[in-house]
């Protein structure tokens, strides 16, 4: 029997536009503070604890993932993956495709438009997916469940889709 996989792809919080820093150094702005925590409760509130998480080099989304995790039960070992800062669904499979057979929940987290192409990609256009073709807000993540390996990992199924206004 096949070992089904789950992967949480996450978009970093609200962003701070303020100052004029580079983009990739932009800091998480007041609300994005707030969303991350409640978004670490819904996920562990629902079980969905990774083993193991990848992560955009940008100052937003690793500050997404330290209020996130800072809810979460343990701490999962995190990689820091400067591929996935402006990645589409590509890098982000081979980041997923690395992972060691042995890790059952995996987090993917990154930026926008890559995080709703990688979903729709892996989960398809259909009415189980009508909110994330709408829209990605920051601060949401999408849960996919899958059989595939993560070496091929190809095809997944939407399981939940947290957006931090619901």
């Amino acid at each position: 029997m096949d070992a089904t996989r789950r992967l949480i792809v996450l978009r970093h919080a609200k962003s701070d536009w303020s100052d004029n820093l580079p983009d990739h150094e932009r800091p998480l702005a007041p609300r994005g503070l707030r969303d991350a925590p409640n978004l670490g409760r819904w996920l562990g509130d629902h079980g969905y604890v990774p083993d193991h998480v990848v992560c955009s080099t940008a100052r937003r989304t690793r500050e997404t993932w330290e209020h996130v995790s800072g809810a979460l039960p343990g701490e999962p070992p995190v990689e820091y993956d400067e591929d996935l800062y402006g990645a589409g669904p590509e890098e982000f499979l081979e980041a997923a495709r690395r992972i060691p057979g042995d890790v059952t929940t995996l987090a993917l987290v990154g930026h926008e438009p890559g995080v709703s192409e990688l979903t729709l990609h892996l989960a398809g256009y259909g009415e189980d997916t009508r909110l994330v073709q709408a829209k990605f807000p920051t601060g949401a993540a999408a849960v996919l469940v899958t059989t595939d390996t993560w070496a091929d990992l190809a095809t997944a199924r939407l399981e939940a889709f947290f957006r931090p206004r619901d």
